[in-house]
Parts: C-alpha cells; sequence; structure tokens
C-alpha cells in the first residue's frame, strides 16, 4: 500500500522520499516492481504530479507519460535546463535505481527554490517513464520519443509476456495512443542526470562521486553454429562436427582477445542453448548470446570484425556452418567535458572525493547525450548490488548526489 507523503516527516529527507515513492509497487521482500503503464507506475507518476505542484512547480504530462516539473526563469529564450531520471523498475527491483534520479532533482529544485527564488534559467524535472525494457521488448520509450527516434510505429505490434498491447496499455494507463502528439522536445538547453552506480568501482575506490566522460556503446548478437548430431560412443573424434566444441574454443578466443585489445572491452555469453542437448550425443547446433561493450566506436569494429573473421574462419574449416546475427547497436556517447570540468571543480571545493568513470550500463543520458549537451554522475552502491531489493545507498551518499546536483544547477540556471 503506497504512503501519504503527507504524513512523512520531513519532506525534504531524500530517504523518508525514497521510502515513499517505493511504497508504489513494493513487494513483499522489500522490493519494487513497477512496470510501464501498471498500476503502481500510475499512481506513483500522479503521486509525483501532486508533489510537483505542491512546491509551485507547473507539472505536466506528455502524449507518452513523461512527467515534467517546471520552474520557469526569467530570460525568455524559451531553452530549458532538463534533470531527472526514469521510475520504472525491473520485476522485485531495488528503491534507488532511477527513482533517486527523479527524487534528487525534484529536492534540488524545491531547495534552490526555497533559498534563491525565481532562477535566469527555466528548470525542468523529468520523471521518464520508462528505461528498463522490464514490460515491453523496448528500452528508453520516454527519451527517445523526446528526442524524437520513436514515435506509435516502434510499439504498434509490440505486446508483453501476457499478451496485453503496448497500445492497450497506454490507453489503460490514460494516455491513449489515439491523441499521442510528438513529444521531441527542441528547447532542451542540456541534461542533467544523478543516479546510483549499480557496480562496485566507487565503494571499492572509497569515492563519494562518479563523474562519467562516456557512456559504452552496446552491440549484441545471436551466434549460431550448425554440425552434425551423431552418436557419443562411435563417432571418432576426428569425424565429428561438434558444435559445442567449437563453441568453447571459439568463447574462449573471444574472451581472451577482449582482454588483450582493451582494459574497458568487455565481451560477454551470457546465454547458450544446445541441440539435442542429449548426454550421449554429439551436439548439433549450439545457440549462444554475444554482448560486446565499449566507448569507442572505432574499437568496437575492430573487435567485431576481427572476431567474426577469426570465427568463420574456424567453423567453416570444421566443416560446420556458423551465422551471426546483429539485435543491438547503441552508439557509445561522450557527456559534455567542459561540465565535467565545472563538476569536479566543484567536487574540490566542497572536499568530495570523486573519480572520472565510464559507464558500462546503458542510461536515459545515453539518449539525450546523442542531441544535447549531457552529465551524468554516480553516487556509491552498497557492495555494487542493483536490480535487487537488496540495493542500497548511504543517506550521506544521497546527500552528496543532491548537494553536487544543487551546485551543478545554480551554475547553470542562476
Amino acid at each position: 500500500m503506497a504512503i501519504p507523503l503527507e504524513t512523512i516527516s520531513g519532506k525534504n529527507n531524500v530517504v523518508s522520499m525514497i521510502e515513499w515513492l517505493a511504497s508504489f509497487g513494493a513487494t513483499a521482500n522489500g522490493g519494487v516492481t513497477r512496470l510501464l503503464y501498471s498500476k503502481a507506475w500510475v499512481q506513483a507518476q500522479q503521486a509525483l504530479k501532486a508533489e510537483m505542484k505542491s512546491i509551485g512547480l507547473d507539472a505536466y504530462f506528455d502524449s507518452v507519460g513523461n512527467l515534467f516539473g517546471r520552474l520557469d526563469g526569467t530570460e525568455s529564450d524559451g531553452k530549458a535546463i532538463l534533470t531527472g531520471s526514469h521510475i520504472d523498475t525491473v520485476v522485485d527491483g531495488g528503491k534507488y535505481d532511477g527513482a533517486y534520479g527523479v527524487i534528487a532533482s525534484l529536492l534540488a529544485v524545491k531547495r534552490l527554490k526555497a533559498r534563491y527564488g525565481t532562477p535566469k534559467k527555466t528548470i525542468e524535472v523529468v520523471s521518464l517513464c520508462e528505461e528498463e525494457g522490464s514490460r515491453f521488448p523496448l528500452t528508453f520509450w520516454g527519451s527517445r520519443n523526446i528526442q524524437g527516434a520513436y514515435s506509435l510505429d516502434q510499439v504498434r505490434v509490440v505486446k508483453d509476456s501476457e499478451g496485453v498491447s503496448f497500445l492497450d496499455a497506454m490507453r489503460e494507463a490514460g494516455f491513449p495512443p489515439e491523441h499521442y502528439q510528438s513529444p521531441k522536445r527542441q528547447d532542451i538547453e542540456r541534461f542533467v542526470e544523478v543516479h546510483i552506480e549499480q557496480g562496485i568501482v566507487l565503494e571499492k575506490n572509497k569515492k563519494s562521486l562518479g563523474i562519467v566522460s562516456h557512456i559504452v556503446g552496446q552491440r549484441r548478437f545471436t551466434v549460431t553454429i550448425v554440425g552434425e548430431s551423431n552418436h557419443a560412443g562411435t563417432t571418432p573424434m576426428y569425424f565429428r562436427k561438434d558444435a559445442v566444441s567449437a563453441a568453447s574454443e571459439l568463447i574462449t578466443f573471444l574472451t581472451k582477445r577482449a582482454q588483450e585489445i582493451d582494459s574497458h572491452l568487455v565481451a560477454t555469453v551470457g546465454k547458450i542453448a544446445v541441440k539435442p542437448n542429449v548426454p550421449n550425443v554429439v551436439a548439433g547446433e549450439i545457440e549462444f548470446s554475444l554482448d560486446i561493450r565499449h566507448h569507442q566506436e572505432d574499437v568496437l569494429q575492430r573487435y567485431c570484425q576481427e572476431l567474426f573473421a577469426y570465427m568463420e574462419e574456424k567453423v567453416e574449416k570444421a566443416g560446420m556452418t556458423i551465422t551471426i546475427s546483429k539485435w543491438m547497436d547503441v552508439k557509445p556517447v561522450g557527456l559534455n567535458h567542459e561540465m565535467n570540468t565545472v563538476i569536479q571543480q566543484l567536487a574540490d571545493t566542497h572536499q568530495i572525493s570523486y573519480q572520472n568513470m565510464i559507464s558500462g550500463a546503458g542510461h536515459d543520458s545515453q539518449v539525450f547525450g546523442s542531441f544535447c549537451p549531457t552529465n551524468l554522475i554516480f553516487i556509491p552502491s552498497h557492495n555494487g548490488i542493483s536490480h535487487s531489493p537488496r540495493e542500497f545507498t548511504s543517506v550521506e551518499d544521497l546527500e552528496t548526489g543532491i548537494e553536487i546536483l544543487s551546485e551543478i544547477l545554480y551554475k547553470l540556471a542562476y
């Protein structure tokens, strides 16, 4: 059951607000399930809208459910500083992923408004409707609509695991596709996102802040090797066309080669399916996933070209066939260097320990960074745990993120 915010003592308290927002979609073991256009999602967005209004922001939805809280500035250039994150979660996820970025932005603007009044530059807090892809096989629905890269065309035939169509879910949540108008924005001067790291680097290095220079590009593939199923006892080793044996050699090579090329390059085989998957039969077919990430496009390209040439040569020499199907290609994004320098100076001034980082996970900043100056700031995740009810960040680190975000927004807008 959701907690009414007015019952919480200290509405400026970040921990109380984290718990309040987590009550929308709370699970039995302390996690959160808040999927796009679900009842819990609708309740959370509406509650955030009411809170935005209560602190004097002009709150409104666009046609896909992105929620904005606008604090108009005195300058009339029509440009806005946008800050926020997403409120959708994975199934039985944590309280902090995405949600903290929304709350941090709301509290930062609330505190700035109370202390300094009206800004020169318009600031908008955004609670993006979707990032995770947990309900539908689609990610960044919120930010990519703002970018103008998505429209209803991408979702007309999309359904969730229960067979509910994307368009019906929109309609049920109060955003009927019949009223869809492109949420594309051309007035965003800059986007700033604060997020938990979702990794262990900051905590291990005893740093309070991660200043992100790049977000990695991601290429994902399905690799299928077809050999020949045969009897495990009567087929000599030198006559076999063993798909598992071929794949194991290739997986060993791709892992080792990634380590050799660049310390930031990562290649992961996380899913394998074997046919016929019987103990006493030589496997005739294997399919495995391949996830490749790096922050430089030329490194990704070089690795993929070398790897796939090697794979094809080895498999064909063994008398088998290989098919490599690419199903994701997200470009790496460099974040705004000039503002990162300013953030470093702010951290030094306030004696906040920090390190420069590359984000190995995708965030909404990756979308915004492709069309406007963007900055992403990390705060530590305890034990590096995320997408789990055990996700946790200390109140000190939560407040550090709000403090540095407030300083950034003050510098940009006041």
